[in-house]
């Protein structure tokens, strides 16, 4: 039965941090038991584009420098890295302060630019991912994931953090090739499989409601969760925001594919009481998630949820268009002036234009008619 320590974190101070996280670390059974001296661990924030801490985008520095400082204190070689969905990785470590903290503590940065091809012959759907050099080259990965909504699997979480090791813009390939969530969802519960990180700490003291991952607006949840198990992580998150797990298509398949669980009834929480944490009022669609979108493609755009853009936050920066992995470009300008426009016959869904947005200018619509016949 995996157990999963749920701590109450009210504040990024680094000392409470520090405190709530190595508590929960000791009550799953220490440090020792995921990592071993003198081995070389990659911590794998979420840092999927260069914000300030404040907006809740990435993950808080002080989460870092905590989980940093005991494995420092416990003689683990330390690195760190991902790759942003748009920004070079040092600059949205920079911009994040997480580079701050890795400076002070004499951390350097993996390479999470250059990536190599690898085979995965155990994978259930996934069997090729081009894999960041810095990941590859450590004994271990404790990742550091930000609870936050997120318009294409509902959350991110543990078992999305790890999308960040798939190097460059090898991400979008990826959700061009597979642009459903429930193919998606497999894609990366099989990279998990690969990758197999020793532990999963998910910063949630402030999170990201509503337009999930970079322009939603961060909510107070109070929380650290922590244990080896993924999907339980991500379950235990789906409780904190009164969301039915099953509605989150990596939770399903993780079970599935053998990564963890979902069920309550098999997860022993350890730590605060989970009840008392609870944010029913957590702003994210509830519905079960449709996959009609599979079928109808001819008329999906009167039913199936779409990027728009408002009009009067766009600075026309021209990031959401670099960022459309169509090759014929569903999303372009029509007049240089104005903001871009939408082809919606072109368009994949994947809303990775929504996901790299700087302005907060991209949100994420359900046709009347999908609201009428509750497709989410």
């Amino acid at each position: 039965m995996p157990k999963v320590a749920v701590i109450k974190c009210e504040e990024y101070d680094i000392d409470m941090v520090y405190s709530a996280i190595k508590n929960g670390i000791i009550l799953l059974g220490g440090i020792e038991k995921f990592v071993k001296k003198n081995e070389k661990i990659l911590l794998k924030p979420n840092l999927i584009s260069g914000k300030e801490p404040e907006n809740a985008v990435c993950t808080h520095p002080a989460i870092f420098e905590a989980v940093l400082k005991i494995l420092i204190e416990n003689n683990i070689k330390v690195t760190y890295g991902d790759s942003p969905g748009f920004d070079s990785p040092i600059s949205a470590a920079k911009k994040s302060m997480i580079y701050e903290v890795a400076q002070k503590y004499g951390i350097e940065m993996s390479d999470f630019e250059n990536g190599e091809n690898i085979t995965f012959s155990e994978g259930h759907y996934s069997k090729q991912f081009f894999i960041a050099k810095g990941v590859l080259n450590v004994d271990g990965i404790i990742s550091l994931p930000k609870m936050k909504a997120h318009q294409l699997t509902r959350i991110t979480g543990a078992i999305k953090n790890q999308f960040g090791c798939v190097a460059g813009l090898n991400k979008a390939l990826f959700h061009l090739k597979i642009p459903n969530s429930n193919n998606f969802s497999k894609m990366l519960v099989d990279l998990n499989l690969y990758l197999k990180p020793r532990l999963y700490i998910m910063d949630g003291i402030v999170a990201m409601e509503g337009n999930g991952p970079t322009s939603g607006n961060p909510v107070k949840m109070n929380t650290i969760i922590i244990s080896d198990d993924p999907v339980a992580v991500d379950a235990v998150f789906c409780k904190l925001i009164n969301l039915n797990p099953e509605y989150v298509y990596t939770n399903v398949i993780g079970k599935e594919y053998g990564l963890g669980t979902y069920v309550f009834e098999e997860i022993e929480i350890v730590g605060d009481n989970i009840e008392n944490l609870i944010n029913k009022k957590f702003n994210i669609p509830r519905s079960k998630t449709s996959t009609l979108f599979n079928f109808l493609n001819p008329i999906k755009n009167y039913i199936v949820k779409k990027p728009k853009i408002l009009n009067t936050k766009c600075l026309k920066c021209g990031i959401c268009v670099k960022s459309c992995p169509v090759p014929e470009k569903a999303i372009f300008f029509k007049n240089p002036k104005k903001p871009p426009v939408y082809d919606y016959k072109k368009c994949i869904r994947c809303f990775c234009c929504q996901e790299v947005c700087p302005h907060k200018a991209i949100y994420v619509k359900t046709p009347l008619l999908g609201k009428i016949l509750k497709i989410d």
